[in-house]
């Protein structure tokens, strides 16, 4: 199994910020990705990172505020989140991608999850 912890997360305010961290093992450490599940809703992908950490990808209610990095030397996969809203409250979890069969989606590609971070935001 695949090793994944997720740290970081909180109660902010909106506009806040919060840097989420995600320490994975070797198995898992690959092409990572950042996901969230809000209560009641199904998780969804937020942003993903390749290998070399030069490509980078979000959702469209992430772009400009969110930005995914990695520390390969750590293990370690970041998500800088800035100008929180209320409707990013989740809990996120981070875990080894891949694209879609369409390409217009990023899938985890390892079964198993961290137990995530919560992540609330007030208004």
């Amino acid at each position: 199994q695949g090793q994944l912890v997720e740290s970081g997360g909180g109660l902010v305010q909106t506009g806040g910020s919060l840097r989420l961290s995600c320490a994975a093992s070797d198995r898992t450490f690959s092409t990572m990705g950042w996901f969230r599940q809000a209560p009641g809703q199904e998780r969804e992908w937020v942003a993903a990172i390749d290998w070399s950490g030069s490509s980078t990808y979000y959702t469209d209610s992430a772009k400009g505020r969110f930005t995914i990095s990695r520390d390969n030397a750590k293990k370690t996969v970041y998500l800088q989140m800035n100008s929180l809203k209320p409707e990013d409250t989740a809990v996120y979890y981070c875990n080894r991608v891949q694209r879609t069969w369409d390409g217009s989606n990023w899938s985890a590609s390892n079964p198993y999850w961290g137990q995530g971070t919560q992540v609330t935001v007030s208004s």
